[in-house]
């Protein structure tokens, strides 16, 4: 076996069975691994940063990592973006980068880049492949470092001497270090505060949003008194009828300084203290108010299922049962077509168990309200702010759950970052509806000039409108291999939105607002 096989074997036998791909040259002996070695499904993106927030979808889904194959520094520099996402979300995922082979590395070839010094600035472990005889044990170090909770990015460098050379032969799955576990005394410390009738916050994210943790925070916040909150933004978090409904934090650093207004305690499960997206004149960054006492149930990196449990058992009392959302009984909408319309339209028509990826910005104020009651689904959210997440990790969604509907909602202008996602699913036969709110501008950045203060004038309002030309999402999902359909009415969306939920995907639906 090559260096290039006993990596591919090395990750299969630990359990990684995808790797999204956008190889070059210095690749080329892993990909003709994939027809030798058995396991590993690859998915061809057409751009780098499709398969980097792919591979986010499908770790946050799949709760395992999938690999990405790069071409050398600057393939991976266009994958940063989606990885800086995934950082933030905490996603397990093993990234392959390929590079010049050693001997090659002095001359200083076109593409010869610092590749470690940008993996660095997302990943949480980077190592160089030193010969092909240790390219098997460095990458099954790499799997476990991805693994390693709470979970991330683990960059493997692949120079190309190392793939085409002989190796030994694959090496065996590393062990992964446990999650965490909450100290009894901090159980005990949170378990007074709550007991105390003073204000408390309980403000979650990670695996505390999901359908049994998060039940049980309902009904300890029930028996307490306490607030039940998550996180502004979110990996992944289960909702919908029959579930513990939950209040995200605001994304506006004013209200959400209102809503933890006269809060003296703070309980943090997977969670960090609150701060704001971003700094504003005469507005304070960190949100938590002067009084409240912080208080860490459990880390990023801890299991926080048994910290609540464990919280749970010291209250003591027979806790009540956690409240549950009231199914959505409303009536289609129809009519003049808004995002309003749309919410309430998915609402009623979401199937069961779906899932949705969320980056309908401004189009989507207002959404996370409207589907409280419709059937369990699950949400992911963007995670660390930079645009263009919505259709790769719809991909890797799709790819992670093959028979759960996914559906991404998705602004115009970020949509243009990634469209290429839309090709990777028609080719993969991915069943995914995305929903382009077409309002023809950037209009959270409407909002941000008037929150900082500035003053625009016709330039400026360049900077934000994305009218001249229009994009035409139709003929752009077309030629990429997928359905496309325009919604002008309520009526036409509900149509077009009904018939993608009842047929496979990839449909595309424009929704001109």
């Amino acid at each position: 076996m090559n260096g290039a096989e006993t990596l591919v074997q090395t990750l299969v036998d630990a359990g990684v069975e995808v790797c999204f791909t956008n190889p070059g040259t210095s690749e080329m002996h892993f990909v003709a691994a994939l027809d030798r070695v058995k396991g590993m499904r690859s998915i061809l993106t057409l751009f780098e940063g499709v398969a980097s927030g792919a591979a986010d979808g499908y770790g946050r889904m799949a709760e395992k990592p999938a690999a990405t194959l790069l071409h050398t520094g600057p393939g991976l520099a266009n994958a940063l973006a989606n990885f800086h996402n995934a950082r933030k979300a905490r996603t397990p995922i093993v990234c392959i980068v390929g590079d010049h082979a050693r001997s090659h590395q002095a001359f200083d070839a076109p593409l010869s880049a610092d590749v470690a010094a940008f993996a660095r600035t997302v990943s949480g472990w980077v190592r160089s492949c030193a010969s092909a005889v240790a390219v098997a044990d460095d990458t099954a170090e790499a799997v476990a470092a991805a693994r390693t909770p709470p979970g991330g990015l683990a960059s493997l460098i692949l120079p190309a001497d190392c793939a085409w050379e002989e190796a030994a032969g694959p090496a065996k799955p590393r062990a992964i270090p446990p999650q965490g576990s909450a100290e009894p005394a901090t159980v005990r410390q949170v378990a007074t505060a709550l007991r105390s009738d003073e204000p408390c916050v309980l403000l979650l994210t990670g695996e505390a949003l999901l359908a049994e943790p998060l039940a049980l925070a309902g009904r300890i916040a029930q028996a307490t008194g306490a607030r039940l909150m998550s996180q502004t933004f979110n990996a992944r978090l289960q909702r919908g009828a029959g579930r513990t409904p939950i209040e995200p934090l605001p994304y506006f650093a004013e209200a959400a300084i209102g809503v933890l207004a006269g809060a003296r305690h703070l309980i943090l499960v997977g969670s960090q203290p609150p701060v704001s997206f971003f700094a504003y004149p005469d507005t304070p960054s960190w949100l938590t108010p002067e009084s409240a006492e912080i208080h860490t149930l459990a880390r990023p990196e801890d299991d926080a299922a048994e910290a609540l449990a464990a919280l749970a058992a010291e209250i003591g009392t027979p806790l009540p049962p956690a409240p549950t959302e009231a199914a959505h009984a409303g009536p289609l909408p129809t009519g003049r077509l808004s995002a309003e319309a749309v919410h309430r339209s998915i609402a009623v028509q979401l199937p069961a168990e779906a899932i949705v990826s969320d980056e309908a910005i401004t189009s989507g104020f207002g959404m996370l309200h409207y589907t409280r009651g419709a059937a369990p689904h699950d949400w992911l959210q963007l995670m660390g702010g930079a645009i263009g997440q919505g259709l790769p990790l719809a991909t890797g969604a799709a790819v992670a759950c093959p028979d759960r509907k996914v559906i991404c909602l998705e602004g115009d202008g970020s949509a243009m970052y990634t469209i290429q996602s839309l090709w990777t699913q028609a080719r993969e036969g991915l069943d995914v509806t995305s929903i382009i709110f077409a309002n023809r501008r950037y209009a959270i950045l409407e909002v941000e000039l008037a929150r900082v203060g500035a003053a625009p004038g016709p330039q400026a309002a360049r900077n934000y409108s994305i009218d001249d030309p229009n994009l035409d999402f139709v003929a752009l999902a077309r030629g990429c291999g997928a359905s496309g359909a325009r919604a002008t009415t309520a009526d036409e969306f509900n149509e077009h939105f009904g018939r993608a939920m009842h047929e496979p995907g990839p449909h595309l639906i424009e929704v001109e607002i």
